[in-house]
C-alpha cells in the first residue's frame, strides 16, 4: 500500500523512436478539457522522450481522429478513457476504421492501481493527510464516476472503490454518478456519514474539468472536502505509456510469430 505524500512516476529512460502514440480524447466544448490533454502529453512526452506523441478527439474538439491518423504512419492508439464502455468499445473503433486508419488500440486506462495512486495525489494535494492512518481511518470518500449504461463499466468502477477502500484503510468508500443511474454525491456523502465517517471527502472519478466535474463539484456542499478531477496527474502519464507500451510489445511479438512461422 502506498501512502504518503505521493511522488511523481520514475522518468522512463531510453526512448529509441517507436510507433507513435495517438492519444484519443472524448474531447469537450470547455476549453478547459483541451488544455488538460495537452497538459497531459507535455506528462508524457517528458516521461517517454523519443516516439512521436499526437491527439485526436472523438468530438468537440479539432483535431478529429479522421484528420490525424492517416498521417501518423505506424502508430498505436491509446484511448484516454477510464472505463471499457460505449465510447472504448464502439466510438473509437468506429472512427478509427472511418479514417481507413488499421492502427493497434490499446486497452482503457482502467482498472490500475496507478488510478489509485493518482486519486491519493489529489487528495493530498486538497489537503487531507492521506500518509496518516488514522485519518484514513476516519475518513469516507466518494468516488465520484460520470457514470454509464453498461454495466460492466459500472462494476469495473464499484470494484476499483472496493479495491481502494481495502488497500488504504479508509472509513469507506461509496461510489457516486454524476448521469445515468444513481446514486448521487449526496446519497453517497450521507452514507458514509451514517457508517460512522467523521469526514468525508469527494473525489471525482473524471480525467479533465467539463460538464460532470462541475455537475460533481455543485453536489458536494455536504462533504468537508473536494478534490479536482485527475487531469494530468504523472500517474495518468504513466499509465499512458503503459498501455502504449503493453501494445507496442504485444504487435511485436504477433510479428515475430509470424515470421518465425513463414521462415
Amino acid at each position: 500500500m502506498r501512502t504518503g505524500t505521493p511522488s511523481a512516476p520514475a522518468r522512463r529512460t531510453g526512448g529509441a523512436d517507436g510507433p507513435a502514440l495517438l492519444l484519443i480524447a472524448h474531447g469537450s466544448r470547455d476549453p478547459r478539457h483541451a488544455a488538460t490533454v495537452d497538459a497531459l502529453v507535455r506528462q508524457v512526452r517528458a516521461l517517454r522522450p523519443g516516439p512521436t506523441v499526437a491527439t485526436a478527439y472523438l468530438d468537440h474538439c479539432a483535431p478529429r481522429i479522421g484528420q490525424v491518423a492517416g498521417r501518423l504512419g505506424t502508430a498505436v492508439a491509446v484511448p484516454l478513457l477510464l472505463n471499457r464502455a460505449f465510447h472504448a468499445k464502439s466510438d473509437i473503433p468506429a472512427a478509427l476504421r472511418a479514417a481507413g486508419a488499421d492502427l493497434p488500440l490499446a486497452d482503457v486506462l482502467g482498472p490500475s492501481p496507478l488510478l489509485l495512486d493518482a486519486l491519493d495525489r489529489r487528495l493530498h494535494e486538497s489537503g487531507l493527510d492521506t500518509g496518516s492512518a488514522a485519518v484514513r481511518a476516519r475518513t469516507g470518500v466518494v468516488l465520484a464516476a460520470a457514470g454509464s449504461s453498461d454495466p460492466a463499466a459500472d462494476a469495473a468502477t464499484r470494484a476499483l472503490a472496493a479495491d481502494w477502500a481495502r488497500g488504504r484503510g479508509w472509513a469507506g468508500v461509496e461510489v457516486a454518478y454524476a448521469s445515468a443511474a444513481g446514486p448521487r454525491v449526496p446519497e453517497a456523502v450521507a452514507a458514509l456519514r451514517a457508517a460512522g465517517a467523521r469526514r468525508v471527502a469527494v473525489s471525482p472519478y473524471l480525467l479533465a474539468p467539463g460538464l460532470l466535474p462541475d455537475r460533481i463539484a455543485a453536489a458536494a456542499g455536504s462533504a468537508d472536502l473536494l478534490a479536482p478531477v485527475l487531469g494530468a496527474a504523472p500517474e495518468i502519464a504513466a499509465l499512458v505509456l503503459e498501455r502504449y507500451e503493453a501494445t507496442r510489445d504485444a504487435v511485436r511479438a504477433a510479428a515475430g510469430s509470424r515470421t518465425a512461422l513463414s521462415a
